[in-house]
């Protein structure tokens, strides 16, 4: 008998595994696709890493999260600094004092913050009914026009009056000349890929591709004491009170004859116009390695989700939350059953954040 069957290899089944292996208690994962790592899941081409499901840089500000990931990979020292492009414009980002001097020529913090105040001044908003009244608030006409709108509303596949205004309560505005997107201590990408991180993670636990739980549930649960589930929290219910609804993504991935197509890891195309919403160039992750007269780029597209595709962002709506709430009271009662990760609590996470939450997990954890 099993202490914990885990469902999904991804980080959060990846680091409860490894967790609960260690404290003496017997566990195995299934995966229902042919690979390990979930979404972080890499791969090389042409000598170059390539993350199959867009780009994942780490980066946390949680000591004992950083500790966890340094014991199964080797960091490099990368650090994300994009670049955004509207109609051949190009602008750094995060929102920083490079960008304000290639929109408006500012040069001192205090002018920059003029600009702004003046702008978001002249929209007169006092309670923001919206996504794009917030984002006119916050930072006015020049940067969200250019910057904001295009980019949000391919993202989510509405126009931003249509969002709800939480979506951006606030907006990372930096008044230093530092184009680090994450403002956290410690960032980077393992040396040998996130595969070969999660690969670590797991040695020595028994892992089952190819293996989808929920056809036979009965039989998985009869192995073991409890059950620590992945996935959709709703189609563990078998969609009973509805599907909750995501964003998902295509991804179009090509090797070019360059050893340098744009420069930059991360480029965000913020116009409305072209359907992508970035480019990705692999190579930038862990420059100088790889084929030297190949690059591999990713062209990233948003995609409406249907039931049964790849889920990648929730629609953290008032709709979606309240169908989430009666699937959240109904696993409260469960007594064998535990949910984890993005898809099991139907919110956004980034890696740090679903270690961190795993960890604080078990930490907790009675015997099931």
């Amino acid at each position: 008998m099993l202490d914990y069957l885990i469902v999904g290899a991804g980080l959060a089944g990846a680091t409860f595994a490894r967790v609960m292996t260690e404290k003496g208690y017997c566990c195995k994962v299934l995966e229902k696709r042919n690979h390990i790592g979930g979404n972080i899941f890499s791969s090389e081409i042409e000598g170059i890493e390539v993350h199959q499901y867009g780009p994942h840089i780490f980066h946390t500000d949680q000591e004992s999260v950083w500790e966890f990931v340094n014991r199964f990979a080797r960091f490099n020292h990368f650090v994300y600094s994009p670049v955004a492009n509207y109609h051949g414009e190009l602008y750094n980002l995060p929102f920083n004092m490079n960008t304000f001097y290639q929109l408006w020529g500012t040069k001192t913090p205090e002018e920059a913050k003029r600009e702004i105040a003046r702008q978001a001044e002249q929209e007169n908003i006092s309670e923001p009914k919206n996504l794009e009244e917030q984002a006119l608030k916050l930072v006015g006409r020049d940067i969200y026009e250019k910057l904001i709108k295009g980019y949000t509303a391919k993202q989510w596949g509405r126009e931003c009056r249509e969002l709800p205004a939480f979506i951006i309560k606030r907006l990372p505005v930096r008044f230093t000349y530092d184009n680090n997107y994450f403002n956290h201590p410690h960032q980077g990408i393992p040396q040998d890929g996130y595969t070969a991180m999660v690969r670590n993670m797991l040695s020595g636990i028994e892992v089952q591709l190819n293996t989808d739980f929920l056809q036979h549930r009965k039989t998985y649960e009869a192995q073991a004491k409890c059950v620590v589930f992945t996935g959709p929290i709703d189609a563990y219910y078998e969609y009973c009170y509805g599907a909750l609804e995501y964003r998902s993504l295509r991804f179009e991935t090509e090797v070019l004859d360059t050893d340098n197509y744009q420069g930059v890891a991360g480029m965000n195309f913020t116009d409305s116009e072209t359907p992508y919403t970035r480019i990705v160039e692999h190579k930038h992750f862990r420059f100088g390695e790889g084929n030297p007269g190949k690059t591999v780029i990713t062209r990233e597209y948003p995609a409406v989700w249907k039931l049964g595709e790849e889920a990648y962002y929730p629609v953290n709506d008032e709709k979606n939350n309240a169908l989430y709430g009666q699937y959240l009271e109904r696993a409260k009662k469960e007594k064998h059953v535990i949910f984890a990760g993005r898809l099991g609590t139907y919110q956004y996470f980034d890696m740090d954040k679903v270690i961190g939450s795993v960890l604080d997990l078990t930490d907790s954890l009675a015997d099931c």
